[in-house]
């Protein structure tokens, strides 16, 4: 019997835009008002305003025009993965991210399993800090490079990558793109509540990286000797310390514009693109070299772009359709009529399937919170838990969203299918919302403010 396996990514996209379509002809068309928020800078929905409107059945061949436009919608995001591959491509085209893999898989003799833990906590970083995704594509082929060195299995470089970036993020205390507009919204204090969040970061981090460890472990095989790594394997000169230097000062100054100025990601890409640019010049690739670089890296990025592009559509099409809002509050104004822990449950549970259609933490944080505060006043719910609700349900989620573009291209980048990596995600998914559970049951019983 042929064994079932899930659709290419593009055919499972393709078929989620189509879904969405045929949605638009079974779900009423409904829409709150909104205003503008100007302590988010956002356009944010007015709770209590939902009301039905005019039905706006989408058509077949309006879904598929969806798909231009959203990669049109995801211009930014695009841009951002083009530019940020790019730039990687010059920096591995000096030499210098390969000769400090030889240098690490040297190092780490008879210790290969460590790696896991040092590149999955810097990873899990990121996302505390910026909510890294899409800048991860960008480094999975020289993470693909160390775990074939170190016999580790592709799904190892994505987990401790993309996986704890997307920890990092779900728990994160700081992350400007999901905590802070969140505690924004519900007018609470910036950092509020930080040691409780670090606290289950810290649990859940551990639990992501005991299970990637326990998977590497388990799928490990024969160490392959890749060819192209430069000659001194194990060799770092000071000409390539000064560029890694030049990386690593890139996304310092990557998350000071994030939370000190407020950049979005035009200026990241700009910010990548300078790099490449100083990484070239300084590499010896010259004007030439660099640009050839630059042209090899925005072919690599091509098709993960195109996922992205691809991802957004769906969201294009519910908001043409004018049901993004009906399912929002199908979703949420059934946990008014539970007890005050069970409702918290309840929120997080309704962010679960709520980020499926839109997979953006920002994008549903504006969507949802104006909508549960007053909500959860009301309850006599703590606005911190709300929060809470929502980190852990859409934070979480995206692990194994299809809708998340970022996430389908990084599992295309390692050449990993989305079924291999449901297959280990979703046990640890499911433990960590358990986690989440208890999180928010904690912070009920300790009155957390």
């Amino acid at each position: 019997m042929k064994k079932l396996r899930f659709p290419h990514p593009l055919t499972l996209l393709t078929g989620c835009i189509l879904i969405a379509a045929a949605l638009s002809y079974v779900l009423p068309a409904g829409q709150y008002e909104r205003r503008d928020d100007p302590a988010t800078g956002r356009s944010v929905v007015v709770a209590g305003t939902f009301h039905e409107v005019e039905p706006a059945p989408v058509s077949f061949f309006q879904a598929i025009v969806a798909i231009p436009k959203g990669m049109a919608d995801a211009a930014d995001v695009v841009f951002l993965v083009f530019l940020i591959g790019g730039a990687f491509t010059v920096v591995d085209e000096t030499g210098a991210l390969r000769s400090a893999v030889g240098w690490l898989v040297k190092r780490l003799q008879n210790r290969e399993i460590l790696v896991i833990p040092v590149v999955s906590i810097a990873f899990a970083t990121g996302g505390v800090l910026e909510n890294m995704q899409e800048e991860i594509i960008a480094l999975v082929p020289v993470l693909l490079i160390l775990t074939k060195r170190l016999g580790f299995a592709p799904l190892t470089a994505v987990s401790m990558s993309a996986g704890a970036a997307f920890v990092g993020s779900a728990f994160s205390p700081i992350n400007p793109f999901q905590v802070g507009i969140a505690q924004k919204l519900a007018e609470l204090p910036l950092l509020s509540a930080s040691l409780f969040r670090i606290a289950f970061l810290a649990i859940a981090l551990s639990i992501w990286i005991f299970g990637t460890m326990r998977h590497a472990e388990r799928t490990r095989t024969t160490p392959e000797v890749v060819e192209d790594l430069y000659e001194e394997d194990g060799v770092v000169s000071p000409h390539d310390l000064s560029i890694l230097g030049m990386v690593v000062v890139t996304f310092g100054v990557l998350i000071w514009g994030i939370l000190g100025l407020g950049w979005g990601f035009d200026e990241m890409s700009a910010l990548f693109f300078i790099t490449g640019i100083v990484a070239g010049v300084v590499g010896g690739l010259g004007v030439m070299g660099t640009a050839e670089a630059y042209v090899k890296g925005f072919r690599s990025m091509a098709y993960a772009a195109l996922l992205i592009g691809f991802a957004r559509a769906i969201y294009v099409v519910l908001d043409q359709g004018r049901i993004v809002d009906t399912i929002v509050h199908g979703m949420f104004m059934p946990v008014a009529g539970l007890p005050v822990a069970l409702s918290a449950i309840g929120m997080m549970v309704s962010h679960v399937l709520v980020h499926v259609p839109v997979p953006s933490v920002s994008g549903q944080a504006v969507l949802t919170m104006p909508v549960l505060v007053p909500l959860s006043d009301l309850l006599g719910l703590s606005r911190q838990v709300t929060v809470l609700a929502y980190q852990y349900g859409a934070g979480l989620c995206d692990l194994v969203t299809p809708t998340n573009g970022a996430l389908m291209a990084i599992l295309a980048a390692g050449g990993v299918d989305y079924q291999e990596w449901l297959r280990f995600t979703l046990k640890w998914y499911l433990v960590l919302m358990v986690l989440g559970a208890a999180g928010i049951f904690l912070a009920i019983a300790i009155g957390l403010q």
